[in-house]
């Protein structure tokens, strides 16, 4: 740290960023209410989403829903389907839950204070911080990649973010520099001034208002900072769809547990060790579900379908196996398996793997 966290040493801080956000911010749905509930949908839907992939996600969601209400009384599959291409889908399952949450315990109104939004189901301090801020006026400083970046860079800050020790650091740093009268504003400006100019890669140092404040600029450490340790390098797992018809109607099983895609559905599941799986053990997990395949209705498996999460990598290969008689009850009670038309399909909630299988394939 290369200078202390005394308001009078950072005071050129609040007001160089109040001054560049105007002239400078995005025009953004969320930016002209303060709904808590619009700000709440919108800092959700951007947690690990860039604003181009989110925007039309916002726009979607406050149109079929417009009140926390709506979002409550809704099925989690059509809320899961509304979210499906966003990912990380357990903010999709949080939110309906704390929609459910604001409805039943605060009669549908958000509370409004940085504490009590605390309570809520998913709501941790950054999105707290964020209602808090813009639809309520508290002054409490946001922390998010883009703030860690830009107080990294300007105050010369070497310590790990990926550190949960170095939050308590930033967040304080923070606190100090907030405006007393815009912290709105001031929590925006400094966001907006880390994804548009203080950027990750190649930012504009050369038309920077801080660049005579910045430690990283003045001492050639703009790509050094802000330091973070790499994540260990993720898993890659093998997985082999068996694609089950009959008739006019495909398998699909809801995913339950506690592994990826909870709450959303795939096709009956074999995964290997290996990037194949031979024929022969095709036919075999067929058999152990109950099915009785059709004579000369096995496809050759697909090319390699690949999604790549935070912590893992799926390889993915589909066996499309037309049958010769439904499955039996009994076998779809066991497996979790349902027969559904090309038109329910559409409607349920799927991985973006499997909607892209689907739509290629025109199932």
């Amino acid at each position: 740290m290369t200078t202390n966290h005394s308001v009078p040493a950072h005071s050129y801080f609040a007001p160089v960023l109040l001054d560049w956000y105007p002239r400078h911010q995005r025009d953004l749905p969320w930016r002209h209410t303060r709904d808590p509930y619009a700000i709440w949908l919108s800092e959700v839907i951007l947690q690990q989403t860039r604003v181009r992939q989110g925007l039309p996600y916002y726009h979607d969601f406050i149109t079929t829903y417009p009140t926390v209400h709506d979002l409550a009384a809704a099925s989690e599959d059509e809320v899961l389907r509304h979210w499906q291409g966003l990912g990380y889908y357990s903010r999709a399952r949080n939110m309906h839950h704390t929609a459910q949450q604001v409805v039943r315990e605060y009669g549908g109104q958000f509370p409004q204070t940085y504490a009590e939004l605390l309570k809520l189901r998913g709501v941790g301090q950054y999105t707290a911080a964020a209602i808090a801020s813009f639809a309520f006026g508290e002054r409490v400083a946001v922390l998010d990649g883009n703030v860690y970046r830009v107080l990294a860079r300007v105050f010369g800050i070497t310590a790990d973010i990926a550190a949960p020790a170095t939050r308590k650091q930033f967040q304080q740093l923070a606190d100090s520099l907030i405006s007393a009268d815009a912290p709105d504003q001031f929590n925006q400006a400094i966001m907006e001034f880390g994804a548009i100019q203080c950027t990750p890669v190649n930012p504009d140092c050369l038309f920077c208002p801080l660049q005579s404040q910045c430690f990283a600029f003045q001492h050639g450490m703009v790509n050094e900072l802000p330091v973070k340790s790499k994540a260990k390098a993720g898993r890659t797992r093998y997985f082999h769809y068996l694609v089950l018809r009959h008739g006019d109607t495909t398998y699909l099983r809801k995913r339950t547990g506690k592994d990826i895609w909870q709450g959303l559905y795939d096709f009956a599941l074999t995964e290997t060790a290996a990037p194949t799986l031979p024929a022969v053990e095709v036919l075999e997990a067929v058999e152990k579900l109950g099915g009785i395949v059709a004579p000369n209705r096995v496809a050759e498996p697909t090319g390699t379908y690949r999604h790549v999460l935070s912590h893992q990598k799926v390889e993915a290969k589909f066996h499309l196996i037309w049958l010769s008689e439904p499955l039996p009850q009994e076998a779809l009670v066991a497996s979790g398996l349902a027969p559904f038309t090309a038109i329910e399909i559409e409607q349920l909630p799927k991985p973006i793997l499997i909607a892209n299988y689907l739509q290629k394939t025109g199932i």
